[in-house]
């Protein structure tokens, strides 16, 4: 049964990313709740022939901390197809293109404070482009090739901490030892999207 919406509104209007506030029936209770309301993302776990995974390190202001993680980024330019958009990012972010794509896994990174979906996508095939001219938190990105065992390892250890990381690792090891079986086309459909018209069953009814 849908949520019934009765209202929706932009109560902060930011640079990247926006803060919604709805008010909605549910249980027989009206309830307001307020969330980041998210364009949408995609990482890439690229895979070399010797089963290496490329990892960038990068800075988050958030944190203030530089961590490693897989080259991604928002789905903020209209129209752009998502598999397009985990190209852009590999190419922008890491120097790297890639002939075989493949989705890996997709899931929301806070379900209680943001309709943030996300999509990793396997890319194989990769090879080395000339280099991209980086600006801001980008411009001292650091590419590491890692093997997919040591990334588990560290993912284990805690001696990672970014969640797309650790769910494309985790996805990776789990979808190598089927064989890569059950891998889905890098084009399936994204019901979960936040800009879906199937992401979210709610009715403005006021």
């Amino acid at each position: 049964m849908p949520v019934q919406v009765s209202a929706s509104d932009v109560v902060y209007d930011g640079a990247i990313w926006n803060v919604r506030r709805d008010s909605f029936d549910y249980n027989g209770a009206s309830i307001t709740r307020e969330y980041i309301d998210h364009p949408g993302a995609v990482a890439v776990l690229a895979l070399d022939e010797q089963d290496r995974v490329l990892l960038i390190k990068q800075y988050r202001h958030p944190t203030g901390l530089r961590g490693w993680e897989l080259p991604a980024g928002l789905l903020d330019i209209a129209g752009e197809n998502a598999v397009v958009g985990a190209q852009r990012e590999l190419a922008e972010e890491a120097d790297v293109v890639a002939t075989e794509w493949a989705l890996l896994t997709e899931f929301y990174t806070t379900p209680g404070g943001s309709n943030e979906a996300i999509r990793i996508y396997l890319a194989r095939g990769v090879s080395a482009i000339a280099a991209f001219d980086r600006t801001h938190e980008e411009a001292d990105i650091e590419p590491r090739w890692v093997s997919l065992d040591a990334c588990v390892d560290a993912v284990l250890a805690r001696r990672v901490s970014n969640p797309i990381l650790m769910v494309g690792i985790l996805a990776a090891q789990v979808a190598r030892s089927r064989g890569w079986s059950a891998l889905a086309p890098a084009d399936s459909p994204w019901p979960r999207h936040p800009r879906s018209s199937g992401s979210r069953s709610l009715h403005i009814t006021s």
